[in-house]
Protein backbone atom coordinates (compact mmCIF):
# COMPACT_ATOMS: atom_id res chain seq x y z
CA UNK A 1 0.00 0.00 0.00
CA UNK A 2 1.51 3.18 -0.98
CA UNK A 3 2.05 6.05 1.46
CA UNK A 4 -0.63 9.06 1.33
CA UNK A 5 0.05 11.95 0.85
CA UNK A 6 -0.96 14.90 3.84
CA UNK A 7 -4.35 16.84 2.44
CA UNK A 8 -3.32 20.66 1.66
CA UNK A 9 -3.55 23.21 4.95
CA UNK A 10 -2.98 19.58 7.31
CA UNK A 11 -4.18 19.91 10.38
CA UNK A 12 -3.51 18.20 13.80
CA UNK A 13 -7.07 17.80 14.57
CA UNK A 14 -7.85 16.07 11.47
CA UNK A 15 -5.05 13.86 12.09
CA UNK A 16 -6.25 13.34 15.41
CA UNK A 17 -9.99 12.32 13.89
CA UNK A 18 -8.53 10.23 11.58
CA UNK A 19 -6.92 7.91 13.93
CA UNK A 20 -9.73 7.70 16.33
CA UNK A 21 -11.68 6.36 13.08
CA UNK A 22 -9.41 3.91 12.29
CA UNK A 23 -8.87 2.53 15.78
CA UNK A 24 -12.46 2.18 16.17
CA UNK A 25 -12.44 0.00 12.51
CA UNK A 26 -9.94 -1.84 13.80
CA UNK A 27 -11.96 -2.74 16.78
CA UNK A 28 -15.34 -3.47 14.83
CA UNK A 29 -12.68 -5.82 13.05
CA UNK A 30 -13.30 -3.58 9.39
CA UNK A 31 -11.05 -4.95 6.44
CA UNK A 32 -10.13 -1.07 5.97
CA UNK A 33 -8.52 -0.84 9.37
CA UNK A 34 -7.02 -3.84 9.60
CA UNK A 35 -5.39 -3.64 5.97
CA UNK A 36 -3.78 -0.66 7.34
CA UNK A 37 -2.07 -2.03 11.07
CA UNK A 38 -1.44 -5.17 8.43
CA UNK A 39 1.01 -2.52 6.79
CA UNK A 40 2.19 -0.05 9.27
CA UNK A 41 1.96 -1.81 12.03
CA UNK A 42 2.85 -5.69 11.37
CA UNK A 43 3.18 -7.00 14.81
CA UNK A 44 0.35 -4.95 16.31
CA UNK A 45 -0.17 -5.63 20.60
CA UNK A 46 -2.62 -7.63 22.03
CA UNK A 47 -4.15 -4.56 22.93
CA UNK A 48 -4.97 -2.23 19.87
CA UNK A 49 -4.84 1.72 21.36
CA UNK A 50 -5.07 4.92 20.24
CA UNK A 51 -1.48 5.12 20.50
CA UNK A 52 -1.17 2.14 18.27
CA UNK A 53 -3.85 4.09 16.07
CA UNK A 54 -1.60 7.51 15.53
CA UNK A 55 1.63 5.94 15.10
CA UNK A 56 -0.30 3.81 11.97
CA UNK A 57 -1.68 7.20 11.12
CA UNK A 58 1.61 8.80 11.08
CA UNK A 59 3.31 5.85 8.84
CA UNK A 60 0.61 5.54 6.49
CA UNK A 61 1.20 9.35 5.85
CA UNK A 62 5.13 8.81 5.52
CA UNK A 63 6.52 9.50 9.14
CA UNK A 64 7.95 7.33 11.28
CA UNK A 65 6.11 8.74 14.66
CA UNK A 66 3.43 10.16 15.78
CA UNK A 67 5.41 13.03 17.36
CA UNK A 68 7.49 13.51 13.82
CA UNK A 69 3.96 14.09 12.00
CA UNK A 70 3.26 16.51 14.89
CA UNK A 71 6.29 18.42 14.27
CA UNK A 72 5.66 18.26 11.07
CA UNK A 73 2.41 19.80 11.04
CA UNK A 74 3.97 22.65 13.56
CA UNK A 75 6.33 23.49 10.78
CA UNK A 76 3.90 23.85 8.37
CA UNK A 77 1.86 26.20 10.79
CA UNK A 78 5.08 28.11 11.29
CA UNK A 79 6.17 28.90 7.74
CA UNK A 80 2.89 28.92 5.86
CA UNK A 81 1.94 32.32 3.86
CA UNK A 82 -1.22 33.94 2.28
CA UNK A 83 0.61 36.53 0.28
CA UNK A 84 -2.22 36.86 -1.91
CA UNK A 85 -4.77 37.37 0.57
CA UNK A 86 -3.20 39.89 2.51
CA UNK A 87 -5.93 42.90 2.74
CA UNK A 88 -4.88 46.44 1.53
CA UNK A 89 -3.45 48.53 3.78
CA UNK A 90 -3.68 52.48 4.21
CA UNK A 91 -0.13 52.86 5.04
CA UNK A 92 2.19 53.07 2.17
CA UNK A 93 4.72 51.13 2.97
CA UNK A 94 2.93 48.26 3.80
CA UNK A 95 0.52 48.78 0.35
CA UNK A 96 3.18 49.24 -2.30
CA UNK A 97 4.68 46.11 -0.83
CA UNK A 98 1.67 44.30 -1.30
CA UNK A 99 1.61 45.63 -4.59
CA UNK A 100 5.09 45.68 -5.97
CA UNK A 101 5.80 41.67 -4.91
CA UNK A 102 4.68 38.68 -6.85
CA UNK A 103 1.90 36.34 -4.71
CA UNK A 104 1.00 33.78 -6.70
CA UNK A 105 -2.74 34.13 -6.77
CA UNK A 106 -3.33 37.82 -7.82
CA UNK A 107 -0.47 38.93 -10.25
CA UNK A 108 -0.88 40.98 -13.17
CA UNK A 109 0.45 44.18 -14.78
CA UNK A 110 -1.82 46.40 -13.52
CA UNK A 111 -0.61 46.07 -9.32
CA UNK A 112 3.01 46.75 -10.57
CA UNK A 113 1.51 49.82 -12.42
CA UNK A 114 -0.56 50.70 -9.39
CA UNK A 115 3.12 50.23 -7.49
CA UNK A 116 4.91 52.69 -9.18
CA UNK A 117 2.39 55.60 -8.97
CA UNK A 118 2.46 54.81 -4.91
CA UNK A 119 6.26 54.88 -4.99
CA UNK A 120 5.94 58.22 -7.10
CA UNK A 121 3.73 60.22 -4.90
CA UNK A 122 5.50 59.16 -1.87
CA UNK A 123 9.05 60.25 -2.54
CA UNK A 124 10.51 58.80 0.75
CA UNK A 125 8.70 55.22 0.08
CA UNK A 126 11.44 53.58 -0.86
CA UNK A 127 13.48 54.20 2.07
CA UNK A 128 10.92 54.08 4.28
CA UNK A 129 11.90 50.20 6.26
CA UNK A 130 14.35 47.60 5.06
CA UNK A 131 11.79 45.84 3.33
CA UNK A 132 10.88 48.58 1.32
CA UNK A 133 14.49 49.12 0.65
CA UNK A 134 14.58 45.70 -0.47
CA UNK A 135 11.62 45.76 -2.42
CA UNK A 136 13.16 48.84 -4.79
CA UNK A 137 17.18 47.59 -4.03
CA UNK A 138 17.88 50.69 -2.44
CA UNK A 139 21.41 49.41 -2.23
CA UNK A 140 22.89 52.66 -0.01
CA UNK A 141 20.22 53.24 2.58
CA UNK A 142 20.14 49.60 3.10
CA UNK A 143 23.79 49.59 3.82
CA UNK A 144 23.70 52.42 5.85
CA UNK A 145 20.44 50.76 7.96
CA UNK A 146 22.12 47.00 8.20
CA UNK A 147 25.27 48.76 9.25
CA UNK A 148 23.16 50.01 12.30
CA UNK A 149 21.29 47.05 13.16
CA UNK A 150 22.75 44.05 11.18
CA UNK A 151 19.82 42.01 12.54
CA UNK A 152 17.36 43.36 10.55
CA UNK A 153 18.49 41.10 7.50
CA UNK A 154 16.34 38.44 8.87
CA UNK A 155 13.90 40.26 10.93
CA UNK A 156 10.41 39.35 8.96
CA UNK A 157 7.44 41.92 8.82
CA UNK A 158 5.84 43.87 5.93
CA UNK A 159 2.45 42.86 4.83
CA UNK A 160 3.61 39.43 3.73
CA UNK A 161 5.94 38.60 7.31
CA UNK A 162 8.87 38.31 5.25
CA UNK A 163 12.62 38.16 5.55
CA UNK A 164 14.03 41.32 3.71
CA UNK A 165 15.54 38.79 0.63
CA UNK A 166 11.84 37.77 -0.32
CA UNK A 167 10.47 41.30 -1.08
CA UNK A 168 13.68 41.77 -2.79
CA UNK A 169 13.52 38.56 -5.07
CA UNK A 170 9.56 38.69 -5.47
CA UNK A 171 9.88 42.43 -6.64
CA UNK A 172 8.59 42.89 -9.93
CA UNK A 173 8.75 46.76 -10.13
CA UNK A 174 8.65 49.02 -14.06
CA UNK A 175 12.33 50.91 -12.43
CA UNK A 176 14.24 48.20 -11.13
CA UNK A 177 16.83 49.09 -8.43
CA UNK A 178 20.36 47.93 -7.26
CA UNK A 179 18.67 44.48 -6.43
CA UNK A 180 22.49 42.33 -7.10
CA UNK A 181 23.96 44.96 -4.26
CA UNK A 182 20.84 44.56 -2.25
CA UNK A 183 21.03 41.07 -1.95
CA UNK A 184 24.76 41.08 -1.22
CA UNK A 185 24.42 43.38 1.98
CA UNK A 186 21.38 41.38 2.80
CA UNK A 187 23.71 38.23 2.59
CA UNK A 188 26.54 39.66 3.95
CA UNK A 189 24.72 40.78 7.35
CA UNK A 190 22.97 37.20 7.78
CA UNK A 191 20.54 37.19 5.29
CA UNK A 192 19.18 33.39 4.92
CA UNK A 193 20.22 32.33 1.35
CA UNK A 194 17.20 29.73 1.43
CA UNK A 195 14.37 31.97 2.93
CA UNK A 196 11.16 30.83 1.86
CA UNK A 197 7.18 30.23 2.97
CA UNK A 198 4.68 27.58 2.29
CA UNK A 199 2.19 29.39 0.45
CA UNK A 200 -1.04 28.21 1.79
CA UNK A 201 0.62 25.86 3.61
CA UNK A 202 1.62 23.85 0.88
CA UNK A 203 4.63 21.66 0.80
CA UNK A 204 6.71 23.16 -1.82
CA UNK A 205 8.45 26.04 -0.60
CA UNK A 206 8.38 29.27 -2.01
CA UNK A 207 12.53 29.96 -1.61
CA UNK A 208 14.13 33.61 -2.70
CA UNK A 209 15.34 31.40 -5.96
CA UNK A 210 11.96 30.50 -6.38
CA UNK A 211 11.33 34.42 -6.68
CA UNK A 212 14.63 34.80 -8.89
CA UNK A 213 13.64 32.65 -11.59
CA UNK A 214 9.85 33.26 -11.11
CA UNK A 215 7.10 31.41 -13.73
CA UNK A 216 4.21 29.42 -12.46
CA UNK A 217 0.60 28.50 -13.65
CA UNK A 218 0.42 32.28 -14.33
CA UNK A 219 3.29 32.58 -16.40
CA UNK A 220 4.88 35.10 -13.98
CA UNK A 221 7.92 37.18 -14.93
CA UNK A 222 11.06 36.49 -14.06
CA UNK A 223 13.01 38.88 -11.95
CA UNK A 224 14.42 42.05 -13.74
CA UNK A 225 17.96 40.86 -12.49
CA UNK A 226 17.17 37.19 -11.76
CA UNK A 227 20.23 35.29 -13.37
CA UNK A 228 22.54 37.09 -11.86
CA UNK A 229 20.54 37.04 -8.52
CA UNK A 230 19.97 33.37 -8.32
CA UNK A 231 23.59 32.53 -9.02
CA UNK A 232 24.43 34.96 -6.20
CA UNK A 233 21.81 33.08 -3.88
CA UNK A 234 23.44 29.58 -4.78
CA UNK A 235 26.91 31.26 -4.29
CA UNK A 236 25.80 31.89 -0.36
CA UNK A 237 24.39 28.23 0.29
CA UNK A 238 20.74 28.52 -1.87
CA UNK A 239 19.96 24.55 -2.10
CA UNK A 240 19.61 23.73 -5.46
CA UNK A 241 17.31 21.61 -5.08
CA UNK A 242 14.17 23.98 -5.00
CA UNK A 243 10.96 21.89 -6.04
CA UNK A 244 8.94 24.89 -6.84
CA UNK A 245 11.22 26.68 -9.36
CA UNK A 246 11.21 23.47 -11.30
CA UNK A 247 8.02 23.10 -11.23
CA UNK A 248 7.14 26.84 -12.21
CA UNK A 249 9.53 26.37 -14.72
CA UNK A 250 8.95 22.93 -15.81
CA UNK A 251 5.55 20.59 -15.21
CA UNK A 252 3.30 23.31 -13.49
CA UNK A 253 4.16 26.57 -15.84
CA UNK A 254 4.22 27.77 -19.62
CA UNK A 255 7.08 25.60 -21.16
CA UNK A 256 10.19 26.40 -22.99
CA UNK A 257 12.62 24.45 -23.86
CA UNK A 258 15.24 26.95 -22.51
CA UNK A 259 17.37 25.47 -19.88
CA UNK A 260 18.84 28.56 -18.51
CA UNK A 261 17.07 28.00 -15.27
CA UNK A 262 18.84 24.66 -15.10
CA UNK A 263 22.18 25.22 -15.79
CA UNK A 264 22.99 27.38 -12.67
CA UNK A 265 20.89 24.80 -10.69
CA UNK A 266 22.64 21.68 -12.02
CA UNK A 267 26.26 23.57 -11.42
CA UNK A 268 25.74 23.70 -7.61
CA UNK A 269 24.00 19.91 -7.48
CA UNK A 270 20.72 20.03 -8.44
CA UNK A 271 19.79 15.77 -7.88
CA UNK A 272 22.52 15.56 -5.32
CA UNK A 273 23.22 16.36 -1.35
CA UNK A 274 20.21 16.25 1.30
CA UNK A 275 18.03 18.42 0.24
CA UNK A 276 19.17 21.23 2.23
CA UNK A 277 16.87 22.95 4.86
CA UNK A 278 13.93 22.25 4.05
CA UNK A 279 14.16 18.30 2.88
CA UNK A 280 15.66 18.59 6.71
CA UNK A 281 11.97 20.60 8.05
CA UNK A 282 9.43 19.27 5.53
CA UNK A 283 10.91 15.45 5.42
CA UNK A 284 8.90 13.00 3.26
CA UNK A 285 6.62 15.22 1.88
CA UNK A 286 9.05 17.00 -0.32
CA UNK A 287 10.86 14.35 -3.17
CA UNK A 288 14.77 13.38 -2.88
CA UNK A 289 17.35 15.17 -4.62
CA UNK A 290 17.36 12.44 -7.17
CA UNK A 291 13.77 11.99 -7.53
CA UNK A 292 13.81 15.81 -8.80
CA UNK A 293 16.17 15.19 -11.27
CA UNK A 294 14.05 12.29 -12.53
CA UNK A 295 11.11 14.64 -12.54
CA UNK A 296 12.70 17.27 -14.84
CA UNK A 297 13.62 14.50 -17.69
CA UNK A 298 10.19 13.10 -17.56
CA UNK A 299 9.04 16.82 -17.69
CA UNK A 300 11.52 17.48 -20.82
CA UNK A 301 10.03 13.90 -22.42
CA UNK A 302 5.98 14.94 -21.68
CA UNK A 303 6.52 18.36 -22.54
CA UNK A 304 8.65 18.25 -25.50
CA UNK A 305 12.50 19.56 -24.50
CA UNK A 306 15.21 18.58 -26.36
CA UNK A 307 17.67 21.44 -25.28
CA UNK A 308 16.70 20.05 -22.04
CA UNK A 309 16.81 16.36 -21.75
CA UNK A 310 20.60 16.46 -23.55
CA UNK A 311 21.57 18.82 -20.52
CA UNK A 312 20.31 16.67 -17.83
CA UNK A 313 21.82 13.54 -19.20
CA UNK A 314 24.83 15.41 -19.50
CA UNK A 315 24.34 15.63 -15.82
CA UNK A 316 23.46 12.15 -14.74
CA UNK A 317 20.26 11.72 -15.27
CA UNK A 318 18.67 8.30 -14.81
CA UNK A 319 17.32 8.02 -18.86
CA UNK A 320 14.47 5.54 -17.27
CA UNK A 321 14.10 7.20 -14.08
CA UNK A 322 10.25 7.52 -13.58
CA UNK A 323 8.72 10.96 -12.24
CA UNK A 324 7.13 11.19 -9.45
CA UNK A 325 4.03 13.39 -10.03
CA UNK A 326 0.72 12.07 -11.59
CA UNK A 327 1.26 13.76 -14.86
CA UNK A 328 3.91 11.02 -16.07
CA UNK A 329 1.68 8.15 -15.25
CA UNK A 330 4.26 6.04 -14.44
CA UNK A 331 5.18 6.20 -17.50
CA UNK A 332 9.60 6.32 -18.12
CA UNK A 333 10.46 9.26 -20.40
CA UNK A 334 11.16 7.27 -23.57
CA UNK A 335 7.41 6.59 -23.39
CA UNK A 336 6.29 9.62 -22.40
CA UNK A 337 8.01 11.51 -25.35
CA UNK A 338 6.74 8.71 -27.72
CA UNK A 339 3.63 9.27 -26.60
CA UNK A 340 3.67 12.88 -26.95
CA UNK A 341 5.18 12.77 -30.43
CA UNK A 342 8.30 14.48 -29.67
CA UNK A 343 10.69 12.81 -32.00
CA UNK A 344 13.63 14.46 -31.25
CA UNK A 345 13.25 13.91 -27.45
CA UNK A 346 12.86 10.21 -27.89
CA UNK A 347 15.51 9.76 -30.44
CA UNK A 348 18.12 11.63 -27.56
CA UNK A 349 16.77 9.38 -24.99
CA UNK A 350 16.95 6.02 -27.62
CA UNK A 351 20.69 7.24 -28.31
CA UNK A 352 21.48 7.19 -24.20
CA UNK A 353 20.24 3.97 -23.98
CA UNK A 354 16.17 3.90 -23.50
CA UNK A 355 13.84 1.44 -24.82
CA UNK A 356 10.21 1.04 -24.68
CA UNK A 357 7.54 -1.55 -26.38
CA UNK A 358 4.12 -0.14 -26.73
CA UNK A 359 1.30 -1.94 -27.14
CA UNK A 360 -1.16 -1.40 -30.05
CA UNK A 361 -3.29 1.52 -28.69
CA UNK A 362 -0.22 3.70 -27.49
CA UNK A 363 1.77 2.96 -30.92
CA UNK A 364 -1.49 4.71 -32.80
CA UNK A 365 -1.24 7.53 -30.01
CA UNK A 366 2.23 8.00 -30.70
CA UNK A 367 1.73 7.84 -34.35
CA UNK A 368 -1.47 10.45 -34.15
CA UNK A 369 1.22 13.14 -31.73
CA UNK A 370 3.89 12.92 -34.61
CA UNK A 371 1.79 13.34 -37.40
CA UNK A 372 2.29 10.28 -39.26
CA UNK A 373 -0.25 9.87 -41.29
CA UNK A 374 0.81 6.67 -43.16
CA UNK A 375 1.38 4.80 -39.54
CA UNK A 376 -2.19 6.14 -38.92
CA UNK A 377 -3.51 4.59 -41.75
CA UNK A 378 -1.92 1.71 -41.27
CA UNK A 379 -3.81 0.45 -37.65
CA UNK A 380 -7.39 0.87 -39.24
CA UNK A 381 -10.82 2.43 -38.89
CA UNK A 382 -11.30 -0.27 -35.62
CA UNK A 383 -8.81 1.25 -33.41
CA UNK A 384 -9.22 4.62 -34.36
CA UNK A 385 -12.84 4.33 -33.34
CA UNK A 386 -11.62 2.81 -29.95
CA UNK A 387 -9.24 5.45 -28.81
CA UNK A 388 -11.50 8.01 -30.09
CA UNK A 389 -14.16 6.31 -28.06
CA UNK A 390 -11.47 5.79 -24.63
CA UNK A 391 -9.29 9.08 -25.25
CA UNK A 392 -11.33 12.10 -26.62
CA UNK A 393 -9.29 14.52 -24.55
CA UNK A 394 -6.46 13.38 -27.30
CA UNK A 395 -7.24 16.41 -29.71
CA UNK A 396 -6.61 18.83 -26.33
CA UNK A 397 -3.27 17.53 -25.75
CA UNK A 398 -2.17 18.14 -29.04
CA UNK A 399 -3.33 21.80 -29.06
CA UNK A 400 -2.11 22.44 -25.98
CA UNK A 401 1.50 20.89 -26.79
CA UNK A 402 1.22 23.42 -30.18
CA UNK A 403 0.91 20.04 -32.46
CA UNK A 404 -1.21 22.07 -35.22
CA UNK A 405 -0.58 19.41 -37.45
CA UNK A 406 -1.20 16.73 -35.43
CA UNK A 407 -4.74 18.21 -34.55
CA UNK A 408 -5.83 18.71 -38.00
CA UNK A 409 -4.96 14.95 -38.36
CA UNK A 410 -6.69 14.09 -35.16
CA UNK A 411 -10.29 16.25 -36.29
CA UNK A 412 -9.90 13.73 -40.03
CA UNK A 413 -10.13 10.83 -37.71
CA UNK A 414 -13.13 12.76 -35.77
CA UNK A 415 -11.80 13.93 -32.86
CA UNK A 416 -14.47 16.42 -31.65
CA UNK A 417 -12.10 20.14 -32.19
CA UNK A 418 -14.79 21.29 -29.57
CA UNK A 419 -14.38 18.63 -26.63
CA UNK A 420 -13.77 20.06 -23.41
CA UNK A 421 -11.35 18.57 -21.15
CA UNK A 422 -11.92 22.29 -18.85
CA UNK A 423 -11.31 24.40 -21.89
CA UNK A 424 -11.29 23.06 -25.16
CA UNK A 425 -8.53 22.79 -27.77
CA UNK A 426 -9.13 26.53 -28.81
CA UNK A 427 -8.54 27.37 -25.22
CA UNK A 428 -5.40 25.53 -24.98
CA UNK A 429 -4.30 27.29 -27.93
CA UNK A 430 -5.38 30.62 -26.78
CA UNK A 431 -3.47 30.14 -23.26
CA UNK A 432 -0.50 29.03 -24.94
CA UNK A 433 -0.60 32.67 -27.37
CA UNK A 434 -0.13 30.24 -29.81
CA UNK A 435 -2.33 31.56 -33.55
CA UNK A 436 -1.10 28.74 -35.56
CA UNK A 437 -2.40 26.24 -33.94
CA UNK A 438 -5.88 28.64 -32.90
CA UNK A 439 -5.90 29.24 -37.05
CA UNK A 440 -5.98 25.20 -37.75
CA UNK A 441 -8.85 24.94 -34.56
CA UNK A 442 -10.70 27.77 -36.64
CA UNK A 443 -10.30 26.39 -40.09
CA UNK A 444 -11.47 22.84 -39.31
CA UNK A 445 -14.58 23.99 -37.57
CA UNK A 446 -13.75 25.24 -33.71
CA UNK A 447 -16.43 26.97 -31.99
CA UNK A 448 -14.99 30.62 -30.57
CA UNK A 449 -18.36 31.03 -28.48
CA UNK A 450 -17.53 28.03 -26.38
CA UNK A 451 -16.78 28.49 -22.72
CA UNK A 452 -14.67 25.94 -20.47
CA UNK A 453 -16.37 24.36 -17.47
CA UNK A 454 -14.80 26.26 -14.60
CA UNK A 455 -14.31 29.86 -15.18
CA UNK A 456 -17.12 29.93 -17.93
CA UNK A 457 -14.82 31.81 -19.98
CA UNK A 458 -14.17 31.70 -23.86
CA UNK A 459 -10.90 31.13 -25.22
CA UNK A 460 -11.05 34.91 -26.00
CA UNK A 461 -11.08 35.35 -22.15
CA UNK A 462 -8.52 33.69 -21.74
CA UNK A 463 -5.75 34.95 -23.91
CA UNK A 464 -6.87 38.27 -22.67
CA UNK A 465 -6.22 36.57 -18.98
CA UNK A 466 -3.17 35.56 -19.74
CA UNK A 467 -2.07 38.89 -21.73
CA UNK A 468 -1.63 37.00 -24.69
CA UNK A 469 -1.76 39.52 -27.06
CA UNK A 470 -0.69 37.57 -30.38
CA UNK A 471 -3.82 35.12 -30.36
CA UNK A 472 -6.02 37.70 -28.47
CA UNK A 473 -5.94 39.51 -31.22
CA UNK A 474 -6.36 37.01 -33.55
CA UNK A 475 -9.27 36.13 -31.90
CA UNK A 476 -11.10 39.43 -31.83
CA UNK A 477 -10.52 39.93 -35.25
CA UNK A 478 -12.46 36.42 -36.27
CA UNK A 479 -16.19 37.34 -37.17
CA UNK A 480 -18.37 37.86 -34.49
CA UNK A 481 -20.24 35.39 -33.32
CA UNK A 482 -21.51 36.51 -30.08
CA UNK A 483 -17.80 36.25 -28.72
CA UNK A 484 -17.96 36.71 -24.43
CA UNK A 485 -14.83 36.50 -22.62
Amino acid sequence: MPIQNLPDHPHLEQLRKQAKTLLRQVKAGEPEGLGLVAEFRPRPPETFKLADAQLVTARMHGFASWPRLKEHIGTVARYSRSPHRAPESGEPSEEFLRLACLTYGTDDADRTREAGLLRAGHPGLATANVFTMAATGSADALGDTLARNPSLARTQGGPFDWEPLLYLAYARLEAPGRYEAAARLLLAHGGDPNAGFLWEGLTSPFTALTGAFGGGEGDQPPHPQGPALARLLLEAGADPNDSQTLYNLGLGGSFSDDPAHLRPLLEFGLGHGDGGPWKARLGPTLPSPRQLLRDELATAALRGGPRRARLLLAYGAEVDGIGGHPAYGGRTPYELALLGGHTEVADILAAAGACAVLDEVDAFTAACMRADADAVAGFGPDLAARVLARSPELINEAAGQRKATAVRLLAGLGFDVNHRRGGSPLHAAAWNDDVETARTLIELGADPTVKDTEHDATALGWAEYGDNHRVAAYLRDLPARGRQG
